[in-house]
Formats: structure tokens, C-alpha cells, sequence
């Protein structure tokens, strides 16, 4: 695998055959080439690598989000990001939180929470 473009899903098997590092430095070319302006390009690319690995891994709720979103009109890129936005607040959550308690089913229940007009309401 050569390129990573987050509007075409990578083939989970090529995409799982890369390093992790190569992953990363995969989606930062893309934003790069894209010109995207971002605070953090490599903040972003692990997030966007998070997504990917959990779709080619086949974590049923992530897979199931991405057909939902796209389905209500986000663009592949864009489900990524909403996706990676329940991932991220599940991790300051893990972070901030003393309650062992806090899992990966609150983070899965999130991801079936997840809807587009929620999420561009909220971050577009």
C-alpha cells in the first residue's frame, strides 16, 4: 500500500500489513497533499489510523457507525472524524476519570450513539 486516501476504504489486509508508523505517515501525506491546515498533522493522522485499524479489524460498532453516517450524508473523511471525535472524548474520559468503570463499552456505546446532524451540529 502506497497511498492512503480517506475517502476510499484501505483494504483491511494491506492496511493491517503496515506498521503502525507507516499508517501514520500514510494519512499525514494525504492531509499534506491536500493542504489541509491543521493544529497537529500527526495528532490527527493517529486518530484517523485509530478509525481505520478498528474498521479493517472489524469492531462491530465502528463498522456499523460508518455505514450509518454515510448513510445520512457524511463523506467517508467525515465519518472518520466523527468517529475519531467519540474516540478522542473516550480517551480524556479514560484520562480525567478514577472510575474503573470506564471501558470500551461507554466508547462502543458512543459509537452507536453517533449520528451525522449531531456531529456536523457540533464540530462543522
Amino acid at each position: 500500500m502506497k497511498r492512503y486516501n480517506p475517502e476510499v476504504p484501505p483494504d483491511a489486509t494491506d492496511w493491517l500489513d503496515l506498521d503502525e508508523q507507516e499508517r501514520i505517515q500514510l494519512v499525514e501525506a494525504w492531509h499534506r497533499k491536500a493542504r489541509e491546515k491543521l493544529p497537529d498533522h500527526t495528532a490527527h493522522a493517529i486518530f484517523h489510523v485509530a478509525v481505520e485499524n478498528q474498521i479493517a479489524e472489524g469492531m462491530e460498532s465502528v463498522v456499523r457507525a460508518m455505514a450509518r453516517l454515510m448513510d445520512q450524508g457524511l463523506d467517508r473523511h467525515d465519518a472518520v472524524h466523527a468517529i475519531g471525535s467519540c474516540l478522542v472524548d473516550h480517551f480524556f474520559e479514560v484520562a480525567d476519570s478514577e472510575d474503573d468503570r470506564v471501558t470500551d463499552d461507554s466508547y462502543d456505546a458512543a459509537v452507536e450513539r453517533l449520528n451525522a446532524e449531531e456531529w456536523l451540529r457540533k464540530y462543522e
